[in-house]
């Protein structure tokens, strides 16, 4: 889901990635979001400091970004949605 936001007066996208858990590593939202090829290329452009969390710069690819938090690559925002974790019963 692409959704437009407002800061300021800048206006930009934010790329809502939907998960299952409370988290995803760094490397995999990327590869979710669809703006690197590979886990190899992840690492690549989060080692070269193109990766910000929380507005800070993030060299780590497992790191572990939450729900909600805010991840800038390339010119754009990148953010997993709000998910509710629902227990399933196999039963």
């Amino acid at each position: 889901m692409t959704r437009q936001c407002e800061t300021g007066t800048m206006r930009h996208q934010v790329i809502e990635v939907p998960i299952h858990d409370e988290s995803i590593r760094l490397g995999q939202l990327l590869k979710l979001a669809g703006v690197v090829e590979s886990g190899v290329v992840a690492r690549e452009v989060i080692a070269a400091g193109a990766v910000s969390v929380g507005g800070e710069p993030e060299l780590r690819r497992g790191a572990q970004i939450p729900t909600g938090e805010k991840v800038h690559f390339d010119g754009s925002e990148y953010g997993l949605e709000n998910v509710t974790i629902m227990p399933v019963n196999n039963a």
